[in-house]
């Protein structure tokens, strides 16, 4: 009897020794603090990853820049300072040109949209698979800041024309766009936005909604405009692709079934603190002004111009510029379609 418990243990632990064997476990590299919707859902990521590869994978996620700082994390992660972490796109407009498609000012102002658009293209677009794979990363899910507004002090924008003379900080090319249209453009961080309003170094602040809340803008806001025009859409978590290629054939199915969840999860979040964060501009006082569909589609107009920019710049890179911006424009009708006939994921 005591050797067949005996026999009976070392089976147990020879087992045990296995599945321990059989974990991988990756590092995980994000700038931004462990707070937030983002946050949440890369949170959801991982335990996504880990349940659906059956607890093979396994992460250790170094938050607040622990390992790298945002400016800094396409070589970090290439060169396997972590095993995967975020990258922000405009970072990096040379060596992450095929993911700036999502940053672009094009008619997109649905997050779970574009972000479903914008992942299908990262992993099915062969260009832009290639052009990471030689920077030694791979894609693994992706992120959105959601829809771009504008919040003014003593000044509404109602129309195109009401930006003129306005001092604005801006957020990339919609930013640009507001320059055309005669806009005063503020070289400013959104986090010192609060202060450029109160003290009337900017009129407006190009923003978010759930950032306007988090940084309590709503205390020096007089009026906040949905622009219903587009977001930016560029930042999402990449893979040192020599990590990823030691990862099995199950294991790289949980981490594109994750990123794809990751999207999902950011998507119901997102658009409740958006609806969250505006009921709390109009509880304190701020008037909530809707841009009428032929003023927008004016500043989409405008914007063009940086979108045929964005074509030349990616065939310059050796991507076929005009055939991804085919393509993700049509992702971009596919998954709205999807939404207004089965409703968003979380819904159904």
């Amino acid at each position: 009897m005591k050797h067949l418990l005996a026999a009976t243990a070392a089976l147990a632990l020879c087992m045990s020794a296995g599945v321990a064997a059989a974990q991988t476990t990756l590092i995980l590299g994000e700038a931004g603090p462990n707070r937030g919707a983002r946050a949440k859902s890369l949170e959801h990521f991982v335990a996504e990853a880990e349940k659906r590869s059956n607890g093979d994978l396994k992460f250790d996620v170094q938050w607040g820049g622990a390992l790298f700082n945002a400016s800094g994390a396409v070589q970090a992660i290439a060169d396997g300072v972590a095993d995967l972490g975020t990258v922000i796109s405009v970072y990096f407009p040379q060596e992450m040109i095929g993911y700036g498609i999502a940053d672009l000012p094009l008619l997109n102002e649905d997050a779970w949209v574009g972000m479903r658009a914008t992942d299908e293209l990262m992993r099915t677009a062969p260009s832009i698979q290639a052009d990471l794979a030689e920077k030694n990363l791979v894609f693994i899910g992706t992120f959105t800041t959601s829809q771009v507004n504008i919040g003014c002090k003593n000044a509404a924008i109602r129309t195109t024309e009401d930006i003129a003379g306005l001092k604005v900080r801006g957020t990339g090319a919609y930013g640009d766009t507001f320059g055309d249209f005669g806009a005063n453009m503020v070289n400013m961080s959104v986090y010192d936005a609060y202060q450029g309003l109160d003290t009337g170094l900017i009129d407006c602040s190009q923003g978010y909604s759930y950032a306007v809340a988090a940084l309590k803008q709503q205390e020096v806001m007089t009026s906040y405009t949905l622009l219903n025009w587009g977001q930016v859409g560029g930042l999402g978590i990449l893979m040192n692709k020599d990590s990823y290629d030691a990862l099995d054939d199950a294991q790289k199915t949980a981490m594109t079934e994750a990123g794809v969840a990751m999207a999902d999860k950011l998507g119901e979040l997102i658009n409740a603190d958006n609806d969250a964060a505006v009921a709390k501009m109009k509880d304190a006082g701020v008037e909530i002004i809707s841009l009428p569909v032929a003023e927008r589609d004016k500043l989409v107009e405008a914007g063009s111009k940086y979108v045929t920019e964005w074509v030349q710049r990616a065939d310059a890179a050796g991507l076929d510029g005009e055939g991804l911006l085919a393509q993700y424009k049509s992702l971009l009708e596919k998954y709205a379609a999807e939404r207004d006939e089965k409703g968003y994921p979380w819904t159904r």
